[in-house]
């Protein structure tokens, strides 16, 4: 097919595609389907090989947010029946990271609800890395706390966090219907700050929230414009309580498109499978390893994924490997430039104007399967709780 021996030739060069091509391969068929996973997993394997990283989740501060987004189950009004706790200390914490260290976790990462931390938040979590580091020394920090203010990143950084998480999670034009207490601008700014304090930027997306998909490609531009080092991408997980709880609108098909075209659009960065992917993917989840070279270990802030062990035992029966923390993820010719220099960038090549046809189908999508609101299940056990944690 011309679209994806293009897309491939490009990802291989590092080279951005065009729009049309992004949308063409979120318009491609089911029949066609497997090409596109196979064409995105040679730009993966180019980059990443057969590697998966392994990231843990830390819920420090669960529920009570001020903000109103309204995919989150931890949102102001949210009627979601989560488990709310203030701030871990920071032994507790250390404990539930070591958990996810043992279970093969080469990075955890500490969040907390909440707008943006304030200076003595900031000061709490700069405790907690250094416990989490004084046992375990080699793993890797990612700190997501909300909106950063002035000299915040910089003291993260000099705490020993290795990176900053603050997803776009949706493109600029359709951001204020998902949330009205902060703007696109203000997360765009964040990442930037968390870049100019020498953290490795992370920020990705969430899909399934009734967006098109211009907007699909739209935000996905606007995170290669942002070149963060990784991009995770997460799938609506549809809380009862919540303002999305009706949306309902992904097959696992739609989702690894959707991978698909994250792949070709930033083919060297780190893209990360997150919330969602039991929900939405379920069966198909080892297929979607062929595009994204990092998951989520166990458990999210406020869900329960699937079993730790069944994690691993599905990286080993797809043939893969999970990434050694000796191993740096990021090709050379990021990593060099990873706190923040972004001389390499997402990829060297201009925005072209390929041509996109060749696997373009605009036939409807199949009827998406009923809600699978069982497979929706709050968090019980882990952080916040008296129960071992998932990992």
């Amino acid at each position: 097919m011309d679209l994806l021996t293009a897309l491939v030739d490009k990802g291989l060069r590092r080279e951005l595609p065009s729009r049309e091509e992004a949308l063409a391969v979120l318009a491609t068929s089911d029949d066609d389907l497997l090409d596109v996973v196979a064409a995105a997993g040679r730009v993966r394997r180019q980059w990443f090989g057969h590697r998966v990283k392994l990231n843990y989740l830390v819920n420090l501060k669960s529920g009570l947010c001020p903000e109103d987004c309204s995919y989150c189950s931890q949102r102001l009004g949210s009627q979601a029946g989560i488990l709310k706790y203030t701030w871990l200390k920071p032994e507790e914490a250390a404990a539930a990271a070591s958990a996810g260290v043992a279970g093969g976790a080469k990075r955890v990462c500490l969040v907390a609800s909440g707008r943006g931390p304030t200076d003595r938040d900031v000061d709490r979590v700069s405790q907690t890395i250094a416990a989490i580091k004084d046992q375990n020394e080699d793993v890797e920090v990612c700190a997501c706390l909300g909106l950063l203010s002035g000299g915040q990143a910089d003291r993260l950084r000099a705490a020993g966090a290795d990176a900053y998480n603050h997803n776009l999670n949706t493109s600029e034009g359709t951001y204020g219907s998902i949330t009205t207490t902060h703007t696109y601008a203000d997360r765009v700014d964040t990442v930037q700050q968390a870049q100019a304090a020498g953290l490795s930027a992370c920020s990705g997306l969430i899909a399934g929230m009734g967006e098109s998909d211009e907007d699909l490609v739209d935000v996905v531009f606007g995170l290669r414009e942002l070149d963060p080092d990784s991009v995770p991408v997460n799938f609506l997980i549809p809380f009862e309580g919540t303002p999305l709880a009706e949306q309902w609108n992904l097959t696992p098909q739609r989702c690894l498109r959707i991978l698909a075209m994250v792949r070709f659009v930033c083919p060297d960065v780190e893209v990360r499978l997150a919330g969602g992917r039991e929900v939405h993917l379920r069966t198909m989840q080892p297929l979607a390893l062929h595009l994204a070279n990092s998951i989520f270990l166990g458990d999210y802030l406020t869900s329960e994924g699937q079993a730790g062990q069944a994690d691993l035992d599905m990286i080993a029966d797809a043939g893969f490997e999970v990434e050694g923390a000796d191993t740096v993820t990021l090709p050379e010719h990021r990593s060099a430039g990873v706190c923040g220099t972004h001389e390499a960038g997402c990829g060297s090549g201009g925005c072209g104007e390929g041509d996109a046809g060749g696997c373009h189908d605009t036939a409807a999508e199949p009827a998406v399967p009923a809600a699978r609101t069982d497979l929706v299940a709050v968090r019980r056990r882990g952080a916040g709780t008296d129960l071992p944690p998932n990992a």
